[in-house]
């Protein structure tokens, strides 16, 4: 039988060399999972909720498309005395300024989805800061009024996004409610089905323009009225007291 003895300095080396290796590992996949870019500091933090001590619903409503839904969605928030806050693409409120002014009109509030709804995952921190301002330029010459609510296309937060927001000022939306309204087959019992049992107070609910929505929200609206839920602004909804 023979017995192998290792040098202790041989051990270590081993030992550096696997630690080395593991450490580059990760510092590949955090380089990778941040598309190639160095990790921002952030100044913001994704907002997923507003002050739970308030019977408060915050109803938010992304666009980009669904214009010909806005109508009746508006009508019903009119009819219970709701406030909610829209969520336009700058590229989609260019084509559509009047309805963009009818929802200011109406007392809701105007937030900022970039100009061109890209993947901003996909984007670096710059071009982030880009399509952001584009979308708040647009919407400033419609409205006459910088929005300071910025909710990213299609919920993406990886760090340079929200860095992006954070450099230019904005609260980064989020939500705590996803109805999946723009799911195929949607009907609109699952959108009741999928607020009103996970409803909580300060809770942000993520909706679209969609035919399903505009059919759902009257009695939504209604449920959420009966519960002692006060229908108001995302903005309003982050204000403690």
């Amino acid at each position: 039988m023979y017995v192998f003895f290792y040098p202790r300095r041989g051990l270590r080396r081993w030992g550096l060399l696997v630690a080395l290796g593991l450490l580059l590992i990760l510092g590949f996949t955090c380089w990778r999972w941040l598309g190639g870019a160095a990790v921002p500091a952030l100044k913001t933090q994704p907002i997923y909720q507003g002050d739970p001590a308030r019977k408060a619903v915050a109803l938010t409503f992304t666009i980009d498309w669904g214009e010909e839904h806005l109508p009746a969605i508006l009508t019903a928030l009119a009819q219970v005395g709701g406030r909610a806050t829209f969520f336009p693409t700058g590229q989609w409120a260019e084509r559509h300024p009047d309805l963009v002014r009818q929802i200011a009109a109406a007392g809701h509030e105007i937030g900022n989805h970039g100009q061109s709804h890209p993947h901003p995952d996909n984007l670096s921190r710059e071009e982030n800061r880009q399509d952001i301002l584009k979308g708040e330029a647009t919407l400033k010459a419609i409205t006459g009024k910088k929005p300071v609510l910025y909710s990213p296309p299609y919920g993406e937060s990886k760090p340079q996004v929200i860095a992006a927001a954070g450099d230019l000022g904005y609260q980064f939306i989020m939500w705590t409610i996803n109805t999946g309204d723009y799911l195929p087959n949607t009907r609109p019992e699952d959108i009741l089905a999928t607020i009103l049992p996970k409803c909580q107070n300060g809770a942000i609910v993520l909706l679209h323009p969609t035919a399903v929505t505009a059919r759902a929200l009257p009695e939504l609206l209604k449920q959420l009225k009966e519960r002692g839920y006060a229908l108001v602004t995302t903005s309003e909804i982050l204000k403690n007291g």
